[in-house]
Formats: C-alpha cells, structure tokens, sequence
C-alpha cells in the first residue's frame, strides 16, 4: 500500500525590504531552510557569499558585515547600509515547495511568483532591478516574454513600471564554482550602473 505525503507549501518569512529611495531592487529565488539562517534576514547563510560581496565592494572589506567571532551577520549595520544606499530586496516567490529539504534551486517549486509591479509600486525611484540566479532571471523574466541574458547581462523591460532593466548576476552560493572576487566584479559593474554610491 503507498502512502501518499502531504505537500507543504511555503511561505516568504519576511516582508520586502523596501527603502523609499530605493534605486536598486535585488531579488533571488527564495530563502534557505530556517536551520540555515544565522540571522531573520535576506542572505542568512552565513557561508552564502553575497554579504561578503557588497562589504568586499563598498569597504574593501569581506568580512565588514560578520561578526566574526559568533559566526553571524551584523543586521544592524546591514540594514543601515541598504537604506543609506537605496537597495531594497526581497525574492522572485512568495511561496514555494521544497522537492528536497535544501537551498537548491533545482528541488524549488515555485507556487505563488511575487507580483513584480506591485513590490515596484512602492519604490517609484527604482529603475534596475538585478536577479541572483538563473532560476530567479527566468522566473522574473517568462511573464513578459524575455529570454535570460547572459551572466552580467541585462534586458530593457518597456511594460514593467514604464520600463526597467533588469540584470542577471551570478549566483552567491558557495555552490556555483565562480570565485568571489569574480562575483564581485560582476556586483560592482551593476551598482555602478544603477547609480549606487560606491
């Protein structure tokens, strides 16, 4: 006799984060398992290299928003940093369920997609929007019938809030075999296209 497993379906844990200047949305796929996060808050693996990436870029210092010895993320100082800047994040799913209890975008079933316009409704100065993955470019990008662009590479979207463009990055897991100095050379070229004071 099989038996048959009950789907769970899993909801965003945080709201967007949303600077009224925001300049700049980045937007991944969805956060890892709860057992993953070193703090309530976008990026929370603490081995996922996106934290280092902006402190290695906007302080030439990976390590600036790490508590080193509590192996944790400095929210605070994050949370400051983002709003001084005018980056605001959330994620391309509301909801999702997971095929396999890991952080792969590969076991990730997207159930409920964010509504773009919406989230961009509410910061009316944001005109770039980046996405960290390939499985958050084409989720982001299929409702409006544009192909992926390449690593690096960004599309003009003319019916998304009178037109946005919107970069794929690479990914900042410790899973996609780019070195971080690498990834941040990619980050860098993109903040400075959005007009982020580096």
């Amino acid at each position: 006799m099989s038996t048959t497993q009950a789907v769970e379906i899993e909801q965003h844990p945080w709201e967007p984060f949303l600077p009224s200047n925001a300049k700049l949305l980045l937007l991944g796929s969805f956060p890892p398992p709860r057992k993953r996060w070193s703090m309530d808050f976008y990026y929370p693996n603490i081995t996922n290299d996106f934290w280092k990436i902006v402190g290695s870029i906007f302080f030439d210092d990976s390590f600036r928003f790490i508590i080193k010895s509590e192996k944790r993320f400095n929210l605070p100082q994050i949370t400051d940093f983002l709003e001084n800047r005018g980056i605001a994040l959330y994620d391309v799913a509301a909801a999702v369920i997971r095929k396999e209890n890991n952080a792969s975008d590969l076991h990730l079933h997207i159930v409920e997609p964010t509504d773009i316009k919406k989230l961009l409704s509410r910061i009316p100065h944001c005109r770039t929007i980046a996405v960290t993955g390939e499985k958050a470019a084409e989720t982001l990008l299929a409702p409006f019938g544009a192909d992926t662009p390449k690593i690096g590479c960004n599309v003009f979207i003319p019916s998304l809030a009178g037109g946005v463009t919107v970069w794929r990055m690479p990914s900042t897991s410790r899973a996609y075999p780019l070195a971080l100095e690498k990834k941040a050379a990619y980050y860098r070229r993109l903040f400075e296209a959005a007009g982020i004071t580096l």
